[in-house]
């Protein structure tokens, strides 16, 4: 089992910044990947950014050139560093870790963007 509690969401203004942390315990080397994710109501959850554990990075093209995913091993942590926020951007935030055999998720973290 993996466990992953999120934190950094908030309220911040159109062309701001805020940064995502999610942080790992449990079966955690078992970790093969991990990601950030997001939903907004009434529509599928949609890729934002994952990482590999070798560090390849993966990014969804609405977000490339503002948002950076990286990991922290000796924390167990990954970040999801959010500039040039756009009002677009709000919606809930999820981590996920993937396993060979399952996918983990975090409860959520909500980012807003005022305009």
């Amino acid at each position: 089992q993996v466990q992953l509690v999120e934190s950094g969401g908030g309220l911040v203004q159109a062309g701001g910044s805020l940064r995502l942390s999610c942080a790992a315990s449990g079966s955690i080397f078992r970790i093969n990947a991990m990601g950030w994710y997001r939903q907004a109501p009434g529509k599928q959850r949609e890729l934002v950014a994952t990482v590999t554990s070798g560090g390849s990075t993966n990014y969804a093209d609405s977000v490339k050139g503002r948002f950076t995913i990286s990991r922290d091993n000796a924390k167990n942590t990954v970040y999801l560093q959010m500039n040039s926020l756009r009002p677009e951007d709000t919606t809930v935030y999820y981590c996920k870790a993937r396993t060979w055999d399952a996918d983990y998720w975090g409860q959520g973290t909500q980012v807003t963007v005022s305009s």
